[in-house]
């Protein structure tokens, strides 16, 4: 693993160098008050601030507030919500709203911005995962009832995630001028750059501490110099950064369930393609022994200590720890002789010794996509090809500018993703056969009857506790499952703990167990946080 400490050593110190040129500009700004915060935590959002579309889904909406929250430590609690109850068929939910709940303009936030929020989210084209939602609809002016089409018992968490928005403001320009009832409110935003956010004078909840924040729009390394240089109190910084030294700042690195997995296109090549012209299938990762010879081959440890300096765990499934992981995900990975063994048991051999096996007249090459700006992504598909050349297969690890190449690829070539929710539907929509090709969902296309069944029961349960042991089967059932003991569509790799560099003087209290990164998941209990002298 040397090579990529180099590698990655020389890499962000050239891009150290060049932030400096973007410093001049931020040193120009005036020393900051302790009332306000600089943020370079990365997370603007391609579709504005707009929860109907998507925004908080993975973290904290700051600007809106939701009907029911998670605290510290993953405990439901209320939010804007008094009370939500579900009903004994489990089809409906009544949720009574508080009454002093505003937003940000000063009007009133009443069960009809609940209820509109819901459906035109619902309509949105499953940016929000509302699909088994009936309609919403306001009882009174502080009583929504949610009715769904058929029992899901992830639902909750859309009360959760989803972001109230005003009725009487929502429109085309809504999400790059939001406005709501969370904590702060949007002052102006240049898009790319920054973002400046102020106090919500309406706020029903605790004042914050701090009376304005700056997000900087950078890139990592451009952020990281910031750090360096003194002029922002919190940057997300990738774990390759985290055991350096920052004048004036602490690591704060905070535990999560966002993994980073390989994705293996389940189908063969039979020159199928989606109604976007996009390819479907691979020849070679359609063969299980492929698919789990590389999960038994890469050294998941060795991932953790040479691509994230520690800063991590190894992966097993796409929510190990959490309430509906199987324990069974785990097995002896870092065995090159198994994985051989795998491989020539199936009738993959090395015939023209040229350190590639092949079946059937088919090499096992394959190409392994990541975004070229995601440099932990390009460092572990570097380490995999490194570790799978010994076993026979060839991996051509390509970077790609953007995910719209990506996404046209996806169905027909390995991509390094990354997933982790607190939410087990997250499971149903990477495994189940009814998402197969649905935009990110299922892009592999992997099917299996059994599997499907667990998670449509899962879904279905009696209660959320119900479901809990049906999302595990269908991980794992002793026979058959989605993980590398079965059919093993993914390669999972690695946990992230996300690692941020934070002023010494910033006290930002217990941190939550944190989602995949999209959004300011580090925000969560921002009215928290405080400045210490």
């Amino acid at each position: 693993m040397h090579a990529f400490r180099n590698f990655r050593a020389g890499r962000f110190l050239l891009a150290a160098l060049a932030g400096l040129l973007v410093l001049a500009t931020l040193a120009a700004t005036p020393a900051l008050a302790k009332d306000t915060l600089t943020l370079a935590i990365k997370g603007e959002p391609d579709d504005g601030y707009d929860p109907t579309l998507g925004w908080g889904r993975y973290g904290n909406p700051l600007f809106q507030s939701t009907l029911l929250r998670r605290d510290e430590n993953l405990n439901i609690v209320n939010e804007l919500a008094t009370a939500a109850e579900l009903s004994a068929d489990g089809l409906t939910w009544d949720v009574t709203i508080r009454e002093d709940a505003k937003f940000s303009d000063g009007s009133q936030l009443t069960a009809e911005d609940v209820a509109y929020t819901f459906n035109t989210a619902a309509a949105s084209g499953g940016k929000v995962d509302l699909i088994n939602m009936d309609k919403a609809e306001a009882i009174s002016g502080n009583a929504v009832r949610i009715t769904l089409k058929k029992r899901d018992t992830t639902f909750i968490n859309r009360l959760i995630s989803l972001g109230i928005v005003p009725k009487a403001l929502h429109g085309p320009g809504y999400a790059r001028k939001p406005v709501g009832s969370g904590p702060y409110r949007m002052v102006e935003w240049h898009e790319g750059q920054q973002m400046i956010a102020e106090i919500n004078p309406n706020y029903f909840g605790d004042k914050p501490y701090f009376k304005r924040l700056v997000f900087l729009f950078t890139d990592e390394d451009t952020s990281f110099a910031a750090a360096k240089a003194g002029q922002v109190d919190v940057v997300v910084v990738p774990q390759a950064l985290a055991m350096q030294t920052v004048p004036g700042m602490v690591m704060h690195s905070v535990q999560s369930v966002d993994n980073r997995g390989l994705l293996m296109p389940f189908v063969p090549n039979t020159g199928r393609k989606t109604d976007k012209g996009a390819p479907i299938g691979n020849n070679v990762t359609s063969d299980l022994a492929i698919r789990k010879a590389i999960n038994v081959a890469i050294d998941r440890k060795v991932l953790v200590q040479g691509v994230l300096e520690g800063f991590g765990s190894p992966a097993y499934g796409p929510c190990d720890g959490l309430p509906w992981d199987n324990p069974e995900n785990k097995f002896k990975d870092g065995d090159p002789d198994a994985a051989r063994k795998l491989l020539a048991d199936a009738g993959w051999k090395d015939t023209d010794n040229d350190g590639i096996v092949e079946k059937n007249g088919v090499k096992a090459e394959i190409t392994v996509l990541y975004p070229a700006d995601r440099a932990i992504r390009q460092y572990l598909a570097l380490a995999v090809a490194d570790m799978l050349k010994p076993v026979g297969i060839h991996a051509i690890v390509e970077g790609k500018r953007g995910w719209d190449e990506i996404k046209h690829r996806m169905h027909s070539d390995v991509v390094v993703f990354g997933w982790g929710a607190h939410d087990p539907i997250e499971v149903y929509q990477l495994y189940s056969s009814h998402h197969a090709g649905d935009g990110w969902n299922n892009p592999g296309y992997y099917a299996n009857a059994k599997v499907d069944e667990y998670l449509d029961g899962a879904v279905s349960a009696d209660s959320y506790e119900a479901s809990l042991d049906l999302w595990k089967k269908a991980q794992w059932d002793g026979k058959t499952g989605s993980n590398a003991h079965g059919d093993a569509p993914w390669v999972w790799m690695v946990n992230l703990e996300h690692t941020y560099f934070i002023s010494e003087h910033l006290d930002v209290g217990v941190s939550q167990v944190e989602p995949h990164g999209h959004g300011w998941p580090i925000t969560a209990n921002i009215q928290k946080w405080t400045w210490k002298d």
